[in-house]
């Protein structure tokens, strides 16, 4: 292999870069060493029924276009491993049957698969010409060396996107209620502080619903821990089912819960927007509730509803504040138990 060749492979491994940006330049050089025209790279469907030409380098003499498809069990590549037979330079009358060889014009053809690390076969790596054109050692090195760096490259990519999927599913992971489903404690004040500095700076203020579930721990006590996690859970989907697009919710932890959206201009009062909002969490909350095998009449939660200016509190002293107010709620309101009904 020439010492140009070694120089611009060294030079392109040197730099990090997407698969496409690696393959293409392996094509070009692909190119310069076999003397062919097109040179591609392709990829067997998962079904191993078609194979495509995800990317390829043509001169005005033969086209062989990306995005071309053709069943894998006519194409020409399919034909060459069956054959054993990786090189020919009398296309037409060696696989005069490949209809899609004809078509494209190939008269030389060059091709090596690209098998990744458990043995699959990705796809193929090829060479081709209208003309007739012969092979030297140093062309077939270099195609085996670039099959071997793309399936490299594949592999290297594969390991990226699954790492980071496996860090998105953690990050959501983090940030959701394992039971509910919910946002979490976390969430809830990363959404809080982004709500509280969208309302400074839309000069609105900011409505918080403090959520506690009365008779939680009667319901845990006398019905058992596993109609206890329903119950969050049914809570959970009631809260979230009727919420605004703009609603920030989820669960604080035990059984206190939080609901927080945009209120009014700070230039109107407050307190226009909180009568209606307590009365549709008490309605979703309260009635009945299926538990497994329990069915239970529940007389609802305690609600503390709130209107906040955002100039004068952060998210912290706000929910604070909201807490408040739902304690004074809870201490004021007539104490009522669940019935169960069967």
């Amino acid at each position: 292999m020439s010492d140009f060749i070694l120089t611009r492979v060294s030079e392109t491994l040197s730099k990090e870069q997407s698969l496409e940006s690696l393959v293409r330049q392996l094509l070009e050089m692909l190119e310069m060493v076999t003397d062919m025209e097109s040179t591609y790279l392709t990829k067997i469907s998962d079904d191993a029924r078609l194979q495509h030409i995800v990317y390829s380098r043509n001169s005005k003499q033969l086209d062989i276009p990306e995005g071309f498809s053709v069943p894998w069990g006519d194409s020409l590549c399919k034909r060459a491993l069956d054959d054993g037979c990786l090189f020919n330079d009398d296309v037409a009358n060696h696989w005069s049957e490949c209809e899609a060889a004809q078509a494209l014009g190939i008269t030389t053809y060059l091709s090596t698969p690209v098998h990744l690390a458990d043995g699959s076969l990705y796809g193929t790596l090829c060479a081709a010409s209208n003309e007739k054109k012969s092979l030297s050692v140093r062309g077939e090195q270099v195609l085996h060396l670039f099959a071997g760096l793309i399936a490299q490259s594949i592999e290297k990519e594969h390991l990226v996107n699954q790492l980071r999927e496996a860090n998105a599913a953690l990050i959501a992971h983090s940030y959701t209620d394992v039971l509910t489903g919910l946002p979490n404690r976390r969430a809830i004040f990363e959404n809080l502080s982004t709500l509280f500095s969208l309302a400074r700076h839309l000069e609105i203020h900011v409505i918080i619903a403090f959520i506690d579930l009365d008779n939680f721990k009667g319901i845990n006590d006398q019905l058992g821990h596993e109609a206890g996690d329903q119950f969050l859970i049914e809570v959970g989907k009631r809260l979230a089912k009727d919420r605004g697009k703009d609603d920030i919710f989820g669960r604080l932890g035990g059984d206190e819960f939080l609901i927080a959206c945009p209120g009014g201009p700070l230039v109107q009062p407050q307190g226009i927007h909180l009568v209606s909002l307590k009365k549709s969490l008490d309605k979703r909350l309260t009635g009945e509730y299926q538990l497994g095998e329990q069915h239970i009449d529940y007389p609802g939660a305690s609600v503390g509803v709130i209107e906040i200016n955002p100039e004068l509190y952060d998210a912290d002293g706000a929910l604070r504040a909201a807490d408040e107010v739902m304690y004074r709620v809870k201490k004021n309101k007539e104490k009522k138990t669940f019935i169960l009904l069967n």
